[in-house]
């Protein structure tokens, strides 16, 4: 068996110095110290030069008593001196420009108002205070122009590392941390993901230079659109790589307002562009994918817009604009698993496991190939999805015939080295069954593998009889006079009718898992599939039951009379080596 209401942000509409001092606020380390701070470090000084002034005042004897002991209070102007320099310091390294000159000036009057005491009331003993005051000036130049290095080497760095190189448009960095602030705000917005179409051949006939100015001009003439607010909503444009392009569209009230802001992008890349004397027109994919009501997360919605852009692409219409739909994905992983089986079938990569399967006494009876592929990061990829894109796409007869060949190959090589009289059983489609050659494909199999038809056994659907009796009838029967045993797969889910059944040729009849998971709940599916067993006799044929995973699937098959089983309770699906290595050991008991 084959297996939203919108927020408004109050944000102003930006070209691209606004759009950089959007990302910038948002996720740059920028020091937002406290204005209480402020106020505290400067009350502090002006508290601490007080007091210091008041301590060091002449012709006064104050005394304090410190620990029983007098202490002159002259002596504690160093302690306030301290707490003053370090308010000025801090005020400084913390507030940058306010800070500085707030102390400078402050400086500035306590070094005329020192010139003054010792020039006016030749106050000769204040004259050492300006050297103190000059050392703290230069000591807070020296911070201050410090900290503007350092504070402009790094808003350099944070630009750099949020800018695009060509076009000066922010990148993906920018816009992936923009679209997360948005996110931990809770603000509604577009993600709108845009590709130009045909772009590469503008680079391979004209050059990369001449595709630099394109790319050039198409983001000028985006910026100039995010800039005037002209698409009537609030735009944050970046550029993702090569000729892709994002654009963040908030404060629309509806779909259509949305809409039309997109159009508004695709009318204004449309517009001509000379390049090199050459008249260009450009065209682009446009697809997007709303937060919330799309996705949560900044992957999820960046990978929803980039599937409802290639949607547009795939469907080369360039004035569509496409919203993201579940559907899309479906489609989108149709496309790329059609990919991957054209791909396994042209490097030859596609390969096959072997499920056991056993006679009621547990006798190894043989074993179905069941088709196997990995993509092209070495994960494998579920049958489940891969047979049914086959069968969409035209590819099912291609991927049978490479699993029938190659487990032929194995097989028979097996059985002249084991000498077990064992079977092999292969599916083959309805689109394969019908092709004209199978029969001289499945003569030349038996030939190059040297296999024993008889240990041979083709798994049919019950449908082919819906699809063409008479053909198939007559490929049947050609088939077993090879010697070739027939199996009806997936009995009890198409709908033949018991006279199909009857014209049948068959050896064995497969009773579908679904059958099996459920014939334990209830006494009427047990019946079911007693019922499928008398009939599977009566016709004579043998029956297997399929999906067999417990002990009670088990035990109520015995009772029921069941031929044979396939399952995980006694046997998941083996590599070549194992399954050897199995068909040994049976042979050896």
């Amino acid at each position: 068996m084959r297996e939203t209401a919108k927020k408004d942000t109050g944000a102003k509409r930006t070209g691209s110095d606004g759009q950089f001092g959007k990302i910038l606020s948002r996720i740059s380390p920028h020091r937002k110290t406290s204005s209480v701070l402020f106020v505290f470090l400067v009350l502090l000084y002006a508290a601490s030069a007080i007091v210091t002034n008041y301590v060091a005042g002449p012709g006064i004897d104050r005394i304090i008593m410190l620990g029983g002991r007098p202490i002159p209070l002259v002596m504690l102007t160093g302690v306030f001196s301290s707490f003053s320099n370090m308010s000025v310091i801090l005020l400084v390294f913390l507030y940058g420009w306010k800070g500085f000159y707030l102390c400078f000036a402050v400086y500035m009057i306590r070094m005329l108002r020192v010139l003054l005491g010792a020039f006016v009331t030749h106050n000769i003993p204040s004259i050492p205070g300006i050297f103190t005051s000059m050392t703290t000036l230069i000591a807070i130049l020296i911070i201050y122009q410090r900290n503007r290095n350092i504070e402009s080497y790094q808003d350099k760095m944070q630009t750099q590392a949020i800018t695009d190189a060509l076009t000066g448009l922010p990148n993906r960095f920018a816009c992936t941390e923009f679209v997360k602030s948005l996110m931990r705000e809770d603000v509604s917005f577009a993600l709108v993901s845009v590709d130009l179409n045909n772009f590469k051949s503008i680079n391979d006939t004209m050059g990369q230079n001449a595709g630099n100015k394109v790319l050039l001009e198409v983001a000028t003439r985006w910026k100039t659109a995010a800039e005037t607010g002209l698409s009537g909503t609030n735009d944050f444009l970046s550029r993702l790589s090569g000729d892709g392009f994002a654009v963040v569209i908030q404060d629309y009230r509806s779909a259509d307002d949305l809409e039309k802001a997109v159009r508004y992008y695709q009318t204004v890349l449309e517009n001509r562009i000379t390049v090199d004397d050459c008249d260009l027109y450009i065209t682009g994919s446009f697809g997007y994918a709303e937060y919330p009501a799309d996705a949560k997360d900044a992957d999820a919605l960046f990978s929803y817009a980039d599937a409802a852009m290639y949607e547009v692409k795939r469907t080369n219409n360039s004035n569509r604009i496409l919203r993201f739909t579940p559907d899309i994905l479906k489609i989108e992983r149709t496309i790329e698993l059609e990919r991957i089986i054209r791909t396994a079938l042209e490097h030859d990569t596609v390969f096959f496991n072997l499920q056991p399967q056993y006679d009621i006494s547990h006798k190894l009876r043989g074993f179905e190939a069941l088709a196997r592929m990995k993509d092209e990061e070495g994960k494998i990829v579920s049958p489940g999805e891969f047979i049914p894109v086959a069968e969409k796409v035209g590819l099912i007869d291609k991927l049978d015939g490479v699993v029938i060949r190659k487990a032929a190959l194995f097989f028979g090589e097996l059985v002249r080295k084991s000498g077990a009289d064992i079977t092999l059983s292969v599916n083959a489609s309805v689109r394969h069954l019908m092709k004209n050659d199978f029969l001289d494909e499945l003569r030349a199999t038996l030939a190059e593998s040297g296999l024993p038809a008889r240990q041979l056994e083709v798994e049919i659907t019950e449908s082919i009889m819906i699809d063409s009796a008479e053909k198939a009838l007559q490929c049947i029967s050609e088939i077993k006079k090879m010697g070739v045993k027939i199996a009806i797969d997936d009995f009890g889910t198409g709908y033949s009718s018991l006279s199909y059944l009857n014209k049948f040729p068959a050896n064995l009849l497969k009773v579908d898992k679904s059958f099996i998971d459920k014939m334990n709940s209830s006494d009427s599916s047990k019946q079911y599939v007693a019922a499928i067993i008398s009939i599977g006799h009566i016709m004579g044929f043998d029956v297997i039951a399929e999906g067999i995973e417990e002990q009670a699937q088990l035990d109520t098959l015995r009772e029921i009379g069941c031929d044979f089983i396939q399952g995980f309770f006694w046997g998941r699906p083996l590599p070549q080596d194992a399954a050897e290595k199995l068909v040994m050991d049976s042979v050896c008991q």
